[in-house]
């Protein structure tokens, strides 16, 4: 005991001294205490600010209550100390080799981030409107050679830094600036410029409330227009920025109204008038209101006098404006987007609202988008839920995925997609955004026909998709159309819900005219078995029936005119004299049979309508 004593007190002589070679200490877990590195659990801290824990409290609390101590004599795990618990809830031990390779991943990560800084600043230093086609080359290659938000994060910096300063900028020069972050927003993706707007959002908000002196505000102001002009963001946010600096109306609000109608006033009427003339309306209101407010009249009655001639459309009234340099950027915009990307639909249709609350709400906006480091909900327990329900939801859909044999990667993103969209909309846009080519592409197609046949009973949203689809591109209506034709060759081994499903799908694909009705002729009337009389008695009703009669003559008439549709024609007509209609006559009420006769003599004509006849 005495022994063990002197080494208690050596040990603790040593922590205080902070002796840096403690091989020959008589404690196997000295060596390892200085050399190592403890982080808690319960609180990630970085390297440079972990500390050791102090030997000498619980070296005391040992002699007292040496049991309560865990001690592995390789000096990897410690307990949790009881005079410690405020500070360290549950230690571990980093060895050294990896604490110097963390630091050395930092080191190497600060440099490559000065370096890449280096780079943009001297690319938006000599931006000008004849070199920006090289410009913009070289920012899409270092954002394909680099971290997206590495990129993003320092292009936001670089300009923000550039255009927001006290003194007012050249309205050429934040021009420019706006139209690189356009043309990378319309060629890179759409958080690019996603990721700008919300920087300038949060701070226009933040210098609003404080009662700057400076530019900053107008500066801010003239990039979100701009983003505006060059068709980053949507009218819905302009508007969202006028209705709040209408509804303070003091007369640094009235400057920036002002400000913010000469650069986008027209665009703003042409976009969306009732919107303009109701802020209009609301901004006479406050005006009349809060005469005795301002000392100064005259800046009310021009504010109003501009938003008069925006109501007429009169440009004339409104001093200084020149929509020229805008035209001619958006020409030069035009030419450098390239095609495909140039859409209404890379426009950020997002509210103010939406931006000042991303970081609690998430950022909808962004496909795919995801927090780093900026938690949702502030307490930590909820946090934790949050992110386990998240994970249990995506964990059951990747099951489910497995279970319906979804066996690559392309198929389980489709299918993923399908599961998770809020209506057929949101599918077709997010399915289009997967960026899939040819025998990929089909793929879609595929899923979307497997997920419906697969449903216990018919879900229009397949339905509405595959329309959207034939609609939106004539290779994906061919594609149904083949993967229909080997449903239909395969139907003894479907189940009756599948051809039910099957049926509900074909019949709306035809009424909706994204597939002809010459689908039909992969059918054999000759040798028609029992499934397919069954399939084609359930197709042919479901048309006669919820069609109208102008329906069905159009419908009927697409296949009356093609010489070699011949067969397919009189095998219909054969079908549907002798097989549909003593069908209904024996099975269904009286009613239903003289509606679906009505139907079937509309059909029969509008297959006879341009049939060829035979000239003797």
């Amino acid at each position: 005991d005495d022994e063990k004593d002197d080494d208690d007190e050596e040990e603790v002589k040593d922590e205080e001294e902070n002796e840096e070679d403690q091989e020959d200490a008589s404690d196997p877990s000295e060596g390892d205490d200085e050399e190592g590195q403890w982080e808690s659990e319960s609180s990630s801290s970085s390297p440079e600010n972990d500390e050791e824990p102090e030997a000498s409290e619980p070296l005391e609390q040992e002699e007292d209550e040496e049991e309560d101590e865990i001690m592995v004599s390789s000096g990897i795990l410690f307990s949790s100390f009881p005079g410690k618990s405020h500070n360290h809830s549950a230690t571990k031990y980093v060895p050294p080799q990896v604490r110097r390779a963390q630091e050395t991943l930092d080191d190497k990560k600060r440099e490559e981030l000065g370096r890449l800084k280096k780079m943009v600043n001297g690319l938006i230093n000599r931006l000008s409107e004849p070199n920006l086609s090289s410009i913009s080359g070289q920012m899409e290659e270092l954002y394909m050679a680099n971290s997206r938000k590495d990129m993003n994060d320092t292009l936001t910096d670089i300009l923000m830094n550039a255009c927001v300063t006290a003194v007012a900028m050249p309205t050429r020069l934040v021009m420019e600036h706006v139209l690189l972050v356009s043309i990378l927003h319309h060629n890179v993706g759409i958080e690019v410029g996603a990721h700008f707007l919300e920087a300038v959002v949060k701070k226009f908000d933040e210098l609003c409330k404080s009662d700057a002196e400076g530019k900053e505000c107008e500066n801010l102001l003239a990039l979100i227009a701009h983003l505006y002009n060059f068709h980053v963001v949507h009218c819905l946010l302009i508007f969202d920025i006028l209705k709040k600096l209408v509804s303070t109306f003091t007369e640094k609000e009235i400057e920036l109204i002002l400000f913010l109608l000469k650069n986008v006033g027209f665009s703003l009427r042409k976009d969306d008038a009732l919107a303009l003339k109701e802020l209009i309306t609301e901004a006479q209101r406050k005006a009349s209101t809060a005469e005795k407010k301002f000392q100064d009249q005259t800046r009310v009655r021009f504010m109003l006098e501009t938003m008069l001639a925006l109501r007429n459309n009169d440009m004339r009234k409104i001093p200084g404006y020149d929509p020229e340099p805008v035209e001619r950027l958006r020409k030069l915009q035009r030419t450098l987007v390239r095609s495909g990307a140039s859409g209404r639909d890379t426009q950020l249709r997002v509210s103010l609202e939406s931006l000042l609350s991303a970081d609690q709400v998430g950022r909808w906006w962004i496909v795919g988008s995801s927090w780093s480091g900026a938690p949702m909900i502030s307490d930590t327990n909820s946090r934790t839920q949050q992110k386990l329900h998240l994970g249990k939801v995506s964990s059951k859909i990747m099951e489910l995925a497995r279970k319906q044999r979804m066996n690559t990667d392309i198929r389980r993103s489709i299918f993923c997609v399908l599961m998770t969209s809020e209506d057929f909309m949101d599918a077709f846009e997010k399915l289009l955004k997967l960026g899939l080519k040819d025998q990929q592409e089909r793929e879609i197609v595929h899923v979307v026909l497997y997920c419906c046949l697969q449903e216990k009973t018919f879900n229009p949203f397949y339905a509405f998709l595959a329309n959207k689809f034939c609609g939106y591109e004539r290779r994906f209506q061919v594609t149904f159309q083949f993967s229909i034709w080997d449903k239909i060759r395969d139907l003894e081994n479907l189940s009756a819900a599948a051809i039910s499903n099957l049926v509900s799908l074909l019949a709306h694909l035809i009424r909706t005219k994204s597939l002809p009705l010459s689908v039909l002729k992969v059918i054999e009337f000759s040798e028609l078995d029992k499934p397919k009389v069954r399939f084609l008695r359930q197709v042919l009703s479901t048309l006669l029936i919820k069609a109208d009669a102008e329906e069905l003559t159009d419908i009927f008439m697409r296949v009356s005119d093609n010489p070699k549709l011949g067969m397919l024609r009189e095998g219909l007509k054969l079908f549907l004299t002798h097989f549909l209609l003593k069908h209904a006559q024996a099975q269904k009420s009286a009613e239903e049979a003289s509606l679906l006769k009505e139907r079937v003599e509309v059909a029969t004509k509008a297959l006879e309508a341009k049939e060829p006849k035979l000239k003797l």
